[in-house]
């Protein structure tokens, strides 16, 4: 796109552009100047929409952390289908799939960022809300009876997305397998379910 021209939605051509910079640069790619040659727009553009680098990030991160929210929200819908087992794996791996990677390596080498992230009021509802779209999940599960009754939901919500960010970070933020995330998922919530009798 030539230089100087007005982009519709800009803040969202700038968010896709450090995307890409992220997966294929590293948080180390990220100027100003990188981001606005990767949208195609005019240098100025990010100042004139954020003021600085810094605040751009900030409106990044909680923007991404905003979808990561409504990305899980869709595991509400899948209660009653398939198996307990199999829906919980692919909304983790989902969740942290290649889109997190970029957004994860971003928070670790920022770590003022990751603070400004967690203090703001959207993203300390982003990094809640998933872990109470995973216990709402569940509950449903354990009112249909595919779990049993005693499931402790929020425990179990806890401890998967603990454990599964746990696997995240010391695989040196690479995509989940799937088979793993899918052993962790077993151990922590089929376990529980066979002992109540019910499927997963």
């Amino acid at each position: 796109m030539p230089r100087g021209v007005a982009i519709p939605d800009a803040k969202e051509e700038l968010f896709s552009a450090t995307d890409r910079l992220l997966v294929r640069e590293g948080p180390e790619g990220l100027t100003s100047r990188a981001i606005t040659d990767e949208a195609g727009c005019a240098k100025g553009v990010l100042h004139n929409h954020f003021g600085d680098l810094d605040h751009f990030l900030v409106e990044y991160a909680l923007d991404r952390l905003s979808r990561s929210t409504e990305r899980a929200a869709m595991l509400r819908e899948r209660a009653g289908t398939g198996t307990v087992e199999a829906n919980l794996t692919a909304a983790a791996v989902e969740l942290f799939g290649p889109s997190t990677l970029g957004l994860s390596s971003l928070l670790v080498s920022r770590p003022s960022l990751l603070a400004e992230a967690q203090r703001s009021g959207p993203g300390r509802s982003a990094f809640s809300n998933v872990e109470l779209t995973f216990a709402e999940y569940l509950g449903a599960e354990k009112d249909l009876g595919r779990l049993p009754a005693q499931a402790d939901v929020e425990m179990m919500a806890f401890t998967l997305l603990g454990v599964v960010h746990h696997v995240f970070f010391t695989s040196g933020l690479r995509p989940l397998e799937p088979v793993q995330v899918r052993r962790v998922v077993a151990s922590i919530v089929g376990g529980l379910a066979l002992q109540g009798g019910g499927p997963t």
